[in-house]
């Protein structure tokens, strides 16, 4: 695992959602009020990722809020933070199983980042991505791996246990 860097001033200025709108997907920033809707998703979507509510549950308390969600017919289909472990960091981001490969999850990552690049950021880390995510953020957005940048050299070795 290794943190990345995605410069967010090379980025495409929008996101043409056309092929998701066909998949009856809309992206949209989270409202707080669906707050428990949106914390059940994570929980039950990605048990092998304790932390992952705690962060997202962060993010939705941000003003603005740094977490975007899918929806599909009325329900959660994947999301999205930023800012939530630390300032200019991206993640996580999940991606209902049955809802997979259909490019939510690339349109999810393109939206959060627009949004950081938006409120002043030039560049944006994805901490600690998972060996297997690597090529997806590199095809998705350019993203490079920082060498030498284990989690106790991160912005996580301010964790009590880690």
């Amino acid at each position: 695992m290794a943190d990345l860097l995605v410069k967010l001033y090379d980025l495409e200025d929008s996101v043409d959602y056309t092929e998701l709108k066909k998949q009856n997907v809309v992206i949209k920033r989270a409202f707080a009020g669906d707050k428990a809707a949106i914390l059940d998703f994570v929980k039950n979507n990605f048990p092998e990722e304790p932390g992952w509510p705690d962060e997202c549950e962060y993010a939705l308390l941000n003003n603005p809020v740094s977490c975007f969600v899918a929806v599909k017919e009325k329900r959660p289909a994947g999301f999205a933070c930023y800012d939530a472990s630390a300032r200019g960091f991206f993640g996580p981001l999940g991606v209902g199983k049955e809802f997979r490969k259909i490019g939510i999850g690339r349109y999810l990552l393109k939206r959060a980042l627009l949004s950081m690049r938006e409120i002043g950021y030039a560049y944006a880390v994805i901490g600690w991505a998972a060996e297997d995510a690597l090529e997806f953020y590199r095809k998705a957005v350019n993203a490079i791996a920082l060498e030498d940048s284990p989690p106790e050299k991160s912005v996580d070795k301010n964790m009590i246990a880690l």
